[in-house]
C-alpha cells in the first residue's frame, strides 16, 4: 500500500487539472498562434506560469485503484501489476489470461 498522503496528493493534483483546463488550453491556443503579436504570447506565458503547477496534466501520477502504487500500473486496466496478475489468475479479467506458450 502506498501512503495515504501520496494518493491524496494526487487527488488532488487531478482536481486541479480539471480546474484549470480550459484555462491553460485558451493560453496555449494563444502562445501557438501564429496571428497573435510577441507582446499577446508574454503575456499569455506570464498568466501561463502564474498558474499552479499541479495544474499541469504532467504532475499527475498514474496509479493502482486497489493499492495506490504509483509504478508498474498498466493504463488499460487502472491496476498495478501484482493486482493485475491476481485478477487474472482469478478470471476477473474478461479476456485475459496468464500466457503460456
Amino acid at each position: 500500500m502506498a501512503k495515504t498522503s501520496m494518493v491524496n496528493r494526487d487527488i488532488k493534483r487531478k482536481k486541479l487539472v480539471a480546474k484549470y483546463a480550459n484555462k491553460r488550453q485558451e493560453l496555449k491556443k494563444v502562445l501557438a498562434s501564429a496571428t497573435a503579436s510577441y507582446e499577446e504570447k508574454m503575456d499569455a506565458s506570464a498568466k501561463l506560469q502564474k498558474l499552479p503547477r499541479d495544474s499541469s496534466a504532467s504532475r499527475v501520477r498514474n496509479r493502482c485503484e486497489l493499492t495506490g502504487r504509483s509504478r508498474g500500473v498498466y493504463k488499460k486496466f487502472g491496476l498495478g501489476r501484482n493486482k493485475l496478475r491476481e485478477a487474472t489468475m482469478r478470471g476477473d479479467v474478461p479476456g485475459l489470461r496468464k500466457a503460456s506458450w
